[in-house]
């Protein structure tokens, strides 16, 4: 029996399109520098006087409804912690059950929308933080986790905009990759659905990127997400939330939900439960990976679990490498955004024959480093981002003042009357696993150990074995042959390698970011390898020719 044409669902539904569209050609964002007399400048200046002159209310926000719960956190400068930025409502155990409902609600009709228009959401998004709002997010950025010029560029400006940006063309890729071979009357093909559920995204503080990351990502490919942000960090998630709003993204998409971790952690309990997106630390992401084994009998699907969290991060120089080039690199990677990275050098390996004039340096160079307000354009270094990170790296540097097997030869200090200031910190140690040099300790300080010249094939070894991390590291030296040696022997001790270059600085597009061993699921960050971890392929064989019985040629 023919149906009638009103019985048939109408296509309009999946809005299909009659073409094949190619994105427009992208590129790197521009950094701009906020040198005195550039455009950008006042503009920045302008954002931060008014970022400081008002208190923010902030709001969960569900299918696009802003809820005002009345359970109110504040966030404050880290560097006059008596200045408040913001005050934001956490959700509560209700509103996260709401936000799985909207988001498994809204996951059909958002996966339905073509490709090429869910990556102009983001596209747009990114062009606006690179235009109209760019002075803002950065000074909510600045202000609120404690970030100089350069850092919130780098971060709130540029990398937000290159993840918006290139993570389409990445898409673009993925969805073009398609089996190679079809056999005979059969047509093969290949469908990149969205998750079956409802994906959780945990951003920290430290990176305004990351958060804009870890929730868009996901939602690129047709899936729908719960972000949770950083408490100390909630100013820019926001500012980042608001520019995915008026960039057209349809509410229930993303959910934006700051709430007590335990509260937001509620959402992987649920059954519908599909993926976890997650940077922080390895502590709390072996806990949350517990508790989806505890409910794996409850899910509809394996969860897809991605993690970025600790490193324990190396400079090694060799004995041919380039002074200068190495402690300037290492100062920089130890010391930008007070040590406050993932990816930032906190253990470093000197030779002997070095060490003399890798001392003087380093210590010459931390010297002309000020330490001031974020807002002060002259500032090299600002707060620690609150008084529990302060409390931690303040321990360790008392401990190694009362340590035997350590001198400190640079800072040691700290001062938390405002701002939660501590001093770039250098140990120089003798033991080689004393706790510096193996614990991570996400603050302003570096400990050096110097190891005999002869000693270059063991210091490999120890290099590898010292941390359960394996993030980053940067080996500096001019003979090739220490190169070659050091890339194989330290192959598993890092997921970016650096060779004579600095341990931090991974740029989207250029070096997809991660790391193993105790350092996350080293999914990439910035690549095509992170957006696959949010699709569920489906093959589709397609006959066109009826087979005419069930025999085989062989049986004649």
């Amino acid at each position: 029996m023919i149906r009638s044409v009103k019985s048939i669902k109408p296509f309009a539904s999946r809005s299909l399109s009659n073409a094949r569209y190619t994105l427009p050609p992208f590129a790197g964002e521009p950094f701009k520098t906020y040198a005195p007399g550039t455009p950008e400048r006042p503009l920045l200046e302008a954002a931060l006087k008014e970022t400081k002159s008002e208190v923010v209310e902030i709001p969960c926000i569900v299918n696009g409804k802003e809820i005002f719960t009345g359970d109110t956190q504040e966030q404050v400068m880290p560097s006059d912690h008596g200045h408040v930025l913001a005050r934001f409502h956490k959700a509560t155990p209700d509103i996260i059950q709401d936000a799985i409902r909207v988001s498994n609600e809204a996951r059909q009709e958002w996966a339905s929308i073509p490709f090429e228009h869910r990556a102009m959401v983001f596209k747009k998004a990114g062009d606006l933080v690179a235009g109209k709002y760019r002075p803002k997010i950065m000074a909510a950025t600045m202000l609120g986790t404690g970030k100089t010029v350069w850092q919130a560029e780098i971060d709130a400006a540029v990398e937000v905009v290159d993840f918006l940006r290139i993570n389409n063309k990445f898409a673009e890729g993925i969805y073009e990759g398609q089996p190679p071979l079809n056999s005979a009357n059969t047509w093969n093909r290949l469908r990149y659905r969205e998750l079956e559920g409802h994906v959780l995204a945990i951003s920290p503080f430290n990176f305004c990127a990351i958060g804009a990351n870890l929730c868009a990502a996901p939602a690129l490919m047709g899936n729908t997400v719960l972000w949770k942000p950083a408490s100390s960090s909630v100013l820019s998630n926001y500012v980042t939330y608001k520019i995915y709003e008026e960039a057209g993204l349809p509410p229930g998409v993303i959910s934006f939900l700051p709430a007590a971790g335990k509260v937001a952690g509620e959402a992987i309990n649920h059954p519908d439960f599909a993926g976890l997106h997650f940077t922080g630390s390895t502590a709390v992401f072996n806990s949350l990976w517990q508790q989806v084994g505890n409910n794996l009998g409850t899910y509809k699907s394996y969860p897809r679990i991605v993690g970025e969290t600790g490193g324990k991060n190396f400079h090694l120089l060799h004995p041919s490498a380039d002074v200068d080039h190495a402690v300037f690199n290492t100062v920089r990677a130890a010391f930008e955004y007070q040590g406050q990275k993932c990816s930032a050098c906190s253990r470093m390996y000197v030779p002997k024959s070095l060490w003399s004039e890798v001392k003087s340096k380093l210590v010459d160079t931390i010297a002309t480093l000020k330490v001031g307000q974020p807002d002060d354009f002259k500032s090299f270094m600002t707060a620690v981002i609150d008084g529990a990170a302060f409390k931690d790296h303040s321990g360790f540097i008392d401990r190694a003042k009362q340590s035997s097997e350590c001198e400190i030869i640079a800072g040691g200090s700290y001062d938390n009357s405002k701002g939660y200031f501590v001093e770039p910190t250098v140990i120089v140690t003798s033991n080689p696993k004393y706790e510096t040099m193996q614990e991570e300790i996400f603050g302003p300080v570096l400990t050096v150990y110097v190891y005999d010249d002869a000693e270059w094939d063991a210091t490999l070894k120890l290099v590898d074995s010292t941390s359960p991390y394996g993030l980053t590291g940067g080996i500096f030296a001019r003979d090739r042959r220490a190169l070659v040696q050091a890339e194989r022997e330290l192959r598993n001790s890092c997921g970016n390698m650096y060779l004579n270059d600095k341990s931090t600085g991974a740029v989207v597009g250029e070096q997809p970011f991660g790391g193993g061993r105790a350092s996350g699921t080293n999914d990439k960050a910035g690549s095509h390898l992170n957006l696959l971890r949010w699709v569920n392929a489906q093959t589709i064989k397609e006959n066109t020719v009826p087979i005419t019985g069930v025999s085989y040629p062989h049986m004649d």
